[in-house]
């Protein structure tokens, strides 16, 4: 790692300049996918690169992508004073001093550095190891993984189509199914937009190598102040099981068919048991589904619309309190299997009032240090105006790590 502080959580929306668009159309979702997973987007040529009592300021024409908290990742630089290469790799965006610029901690030495210097937003770290037309297969490059491969068929205008694999030799050849056929024939739905038009929608990406949640907020294109959406997920889980469990993936799924509808196999909404293992924790049998239940709330209350600690701010130390939550098997009679990742939900209600997408909130007592970015789950359609009773508030850990 170039940087001295940790990159390995990274985020993307559309409220970044150049990211890429999110539609109902063929296609989409897979260019968002590659734009994130494996290629990074909106590469850009910069001025200069300097560094000053530690912090290093990178500078373009025009806009990017970058926000604060944001890792970039910075190439060709060629020279500089002493130790200039470690400012080519990723880099956490930690300021916006103009509307030019960035800047980022370093430890190398003060001066200008030198090169043919690029910059564009760093991929999770995942590699697309099968395509075909509108189809594509992505598995994690992180030695650590499990390896399970997400496919997703986004043929589809409103939704894709998708489904987690142990295995696979092509693109149409693969098995170890999660969800399996039994459970849903032809893998579960992710959602793209209400409407099958190129008017682009709202979304946001947060992940590591590892895994990452997907939030789409599908009425978006038709009425600006649909801002609450459906979450979606894969990627390795935090395990339990004392020795290892190599079968701990998720994929979230929806099995509605609506885009505008999809309130299940939320992470932060667990009405379903939607949220796909390859295998049970050991290692036999097939396809098992799971609960994703707060350790505190209520089991079937969504993220900031549930009453279980009252309404938020709490009255009696002003506070907004969160949970992590963890994977529930349910055919074993809710055994906790692991952890989902940098998610926490809110065990308030009324926190969409003070929460929107994209906002930004720094952790205090045993969150101190952490800063979290925030969506607006739904626990019905989006094609009505969002409220404190059918939103509510995520936040996903944007520092990390996501220790696994």
């Amino acid at each position: 790692m170039t940087s001295v502080v940790d990159t390995s959580v990274k985020y993307f929306s559309s409220l970044m300049p150049g990211a890429p668009a999110l539609s109902g159309t063929v296609g989409a979702l897979i260019n968002l996918l590659d734009a994130c997973l494996k290629d990074g987007f909106d590469l850009k040529s910069l001025t200069s690169l300097t560094v000053a009592g530690g912090v290093a300021t990178a500078a373009f024409t025009g806009t990017h992508s970058a926000q604060v908290d944001a890792v970039v990742l910075i190439a060709g630089v060629t020279g500089g004073p002493s130790g200039w290469a470690g400012l080519n790799g990723e880099q956490k965006v930690t300021g916006k001093p103009g509307a030019t610029s960035v800047t980022f901690a370093t430890s190398l030495p003060d001066g200008s550095y030198t090169g043919a210097i690029t910059m564009k937003m760093a991929p999770l770290g995942f590699a697309k190891i099968f395509s075909g037309t509108n189809l594509a297969a992505y598995q994690s490059t992180d030695p650590q993984s499990t390896k399970m491969i997400l496919r997703v068929d986004d043929t589809g205008t409103t939704t894709a189509r998708v489904v987690g694999c142990e295995q696979m030799s092509d693109i149409s050849t693969y098995s170890g199914l999660f969800p399996s056929a039994a459970q849903i024939a032809g893998g579960g739905y992710w959602p793209k937009s209400n409407s099958a038009n190129s008017t682009a929608v709202q979304w946001l990406l947060v992940g590591d190598s590892r895994g990452f949640y997907i939030h789409v907020c599908t009425g978006y294109g038709a009425n600006s102040q649909f801002i609450q959406g459906f979450t979606k997920a894969f990627g390795d889980v935090v395990v339990f099981k004392p020795g290892g469990d190599a079968y701990a993936c998720s994929l979230a799924y929806s099995a509605i068919t609506t885009a505008s509808s999809q309130v299940d196999g939320q992470p932060e909404y667990a009405q379903q048991a939607q949220n796909a293992f390859p295998r049970a924790y050991t290692g036999l049998g097939s396809s098992q589904l799971s609960y994703c239940l707060p350790y505190t709330g209520t089991t079937n209350s969504m993220s900031g619309a549930d009453t279980n600690f009252g309404s938020f701010p709490n009255p009696v130390d002003g506070s907004l309190r969160m949970s992590k939550r963890y994977y529930a098997t349910a055919t074993t009679g809710n055994a906790p299997r692991g952890e989902a990742p940098g998610i926490f939900s809110v065990p308030h209600s009324m926190v969409l009032d003070s929460f929107r997408f994209n906002d930004r909130v720094a952790g205090s007592g045993p969150l101190a240090g952490k800063n979290f970015i925030v969506v607006n789950p739904s626990n019905t359609n989006t094609t009505g105006v969002p409220s404190t009773t059918n939103a509510g508030a995520t936040f996903f850990d944007i520092t990390g790590p996501w220790t696994r």
